[in-house]
């Protein structure tokens, strides 16, 4: 893992070395051990690397013999040894072990198009001097973040948008972006919250010629077709022989890795398959509280000793507030989602002993996992509903603030700027793309391209990297992908079960108790402390001046809020977290122009 940066000027005009330098600079925490840069006319590409394959010999860029083929990348590639294989045999022999030198082999013989043979995590940059093009390539789901900017004269690109904002780029907020904010509680792609920057689609490819910019999508999940007429039994085999080799291939390192364990199925299980393919335990590493509510260190310990790993584990106290301001510094934009912070804490634990952890994220996206499906398809009207009706219905579901509570949050100019804006037009092209399949895959559709890329994966992207640490995500293989949206929405939630299917095929594996136990959500209780301690502070935070100054909202309305929650009238913990992270956000990249962490006395709980 890695990060990568670069330009393109549309004129031919290059960029002084220290500007570009300043780039990989800002990156330093997604690649420490290593930098490098290519420049030539009126082009730049580089690299921070974090050594996990080819410690030695994996300096990138790789840069073809004839010096017309440059490439970058942010992530792993799997299959890299088979493909290795592949090309030695047609006459592309790899000279080190690296999976970047892969991708300049098979851009070599395939051209662009070989990207639909890769099977990772990655965003790779490709500067072809022949044609004088510049290729950028994401992964299918976003696992590895991108973003860019292209202002006419110069196109920029970044793994993360302050390397971007180094360049000296506008900061203004991009107002269709807030409004996306508050209602899904992130900023759903291609939209960032600064104006004019832009979070590069999961699934697509960008290809940059002198003034011409052409997008193309090269994955699409809705492609997928449902399934129905097989047994559970065969469901439960392909399901396991999937998963199972999604981890071994996320096993290649040449660096120390572990595992992050929670207790719950999805990092149970792909423990329980780490443990098969190693032949020495599996470090393990995870984090409680001393509040038994969200504690869950007794079922990873659980787990640890059925699988007899290594395991680490550490009870922390709640008060880790004060890290909210650098987890908005190093996520970019806000998250009204308050586990990253405990995911930060786990990254740093981990990171004592491991460059390289697996993941369970994506199965609760993948197989309906969350306790909000089994809510919202609980309720007995939903097969009765037209099309419409049911897609409105979801979308409420999964909103923050709705239109009739935005329209009293914001300032009456904001209604005015915000009139043409409906946020339901991110999610109903989406719904078009996938009308073939069922409502419970219709949902989860949704939050593969949305709620993925837009927040779950930049957590334990984000405050791993804070740390220097890389996270590998076997449930998102491309495989398990297409094989999870083949299977029907019946055999995800039944009989009020979540992740029925994928419970029964791992419950041989990590135990009947693992797999049925009650899902525990990896947070801290702010919404408690927003009607205690950090009352006050938040409303000098929410009400200040500065804050008030920005017209955006409408103070008496925040004040009602703030008040109704602390007297227990009704809980808006979701929508002050959003706030709260929307104003550390504006003082940390509007407010000042240093890009560090800012700190805001009095976050830290008591």
């Amino acid at each position: 893992m890695c990060g990568i940066f670069g330009y393109f000027d549309h004129r031919g005009e290059s960029l002084e070395a220290e500007r570009l330098q300043a780039m990989g600079d800002i990156l330093h925490h997604r690649g420490p051990d290593d930098v490098g840069v290519y420049t030539s006319e009126g082009v730049g590409l580089g690299n921070r690397r974090l050594s996990i394959i080819d410690l030695d010999q994996g300096h990138q860029p790789f840069v073809s013999d004839d010096g017309q083929v440059v490439v970058v990348q942010n992530g792993e590639i799997y299959n890299y040894k088979e493909l290795a294989i592949e090309l030695k045999h047609d006459g592309f022999p790899c000279r080190t072990h690296s999976d970047t030198e892969v991708l300049l082999r098979l851009y070599q013989r395939d051209g662009i198009d070989f990207i639909s043979r890769l099977n990772g995590m990655f965003s790779i940059a490709i500067y072809d001097k022949r044609e004088d093009v510049l290729h950028i390539v994401r992964d299918r789901i976003g696992v590895k973040p991108l973003y860019l900017y292209d202002d006419g004269n110069r196109f920029y690109f970044a793994s993360e948008v302050k390397a971007i904002l180094k360049m000296g780029v506008p900061r203004a907020m991009d107002l269709e972006a807030l409004d996306y904010f508050l209602t899904f509680n992130f900023v759903p792609p291609p939209l960032t919250l600064f104006k004019n920057i832009r979070h590069f689609p999961p699934g697509h490819r960008f290809k940059i010629q002198r003034g011409k910019v052409e997008q193309h999508c090269w994955w699409d999940l809705s492609n997928s077709q449902p399934e129905e007429d097989r047994k559970e039994e065969d469901w439960i085999e392909e399901f396991n022989a999937i998963l199972d080799d999604a981890v071994r291939l996320r096993l290649r390192s040449d660096a120390p890795f572990g595992a992050f364990l929670s207790g719950g199925v999805d990092s149970s299980t792909v423990v329980g398959l780490m443990a098969r393919h190693m032949d020495r335990p599996v470090k393990t590493f995870s984090i409680g509280f001393h509040d038994e509510r969200y504690d869950e260190t007794s079922f990873a310990l659980q787990a640890a000793e059925r699988f007899r790993t290594h395991h680490v584990s550490e009870r922390v106290d709640f008060n880790m507030l004060d890290l909210w301001p650098l987890a908005v510094f190093h996520c970019d934009q806000p998250h009204g989602d308050i586990s990253f912070l405990p995911t930060y804490r786990v990254s740093q634990l981990a990171t004592s002993q491991v460059k390289m952890v697996l993941t369970g994220d994506g199965g609760d996206e993948l197989f309906a996992g969350y306790d909000k499906y089994r809510d919202f398809f609980n309720l007995q009207q939903i097969e009765a509903m037209g099309k419409g009706e049911f897609r409105r219905a979801y979308f409420q579901n999964i909103s923050l603030f709705d239109p009739q509570a935005k329209k009293k949050l914001f300032q009456d100019d904001l209604v005015r700027q915000l009139d043409d804006v409906d946020a339901f037009d991110v999610v109903q092209p989406l719904y078009e793309k996938v009308s073939h399949m069922d409502r419970v895959n219709q949902a989860l559709y949704i939050d593969m391209m949305l709620l993925l890329p837009g927040n779950n994966l930049v957590k334990p992207d984000r405050m791993g990297m804070a740390v220097s640490l890389e996270a590998r995500t076997p449930f998102l293989d491309y495989r398990m992908m297409e094989f999870a949206f083949k299977m029907p929405g019946h055999l995800k939630l039944k009989d009020n079960e979540t992740k029925y299917l994928f419970k029964k095929a791992a419950a041989p594996l990590i135990g009947q108790e693992l797999a049925y136990r009650k899902k525990q959500m990896f947070t801290v209780p702010v919404g408690e402390w927003f009607k205690g301690e950090l009352f006050q502070l938040t409303r000098d935070i929410l009400l200040s001046e500065q804050a008030i100054e920005r017209n955006l909202f409408n103070e008496a309305y925040v004040d009602q809020m703030l008040n109704d929650h602390r007297d227990e009238k009704h809980n808006y913990t979701r929508e002050i977290r959003a706030l709260m992270a929307l104003e550390i956000w504006q003082k940390t990249f509007l407010d000042s122009e240093d890009l560090v962490p800012k700190v805001i006395e009095g976050l830290n709980v008591q």
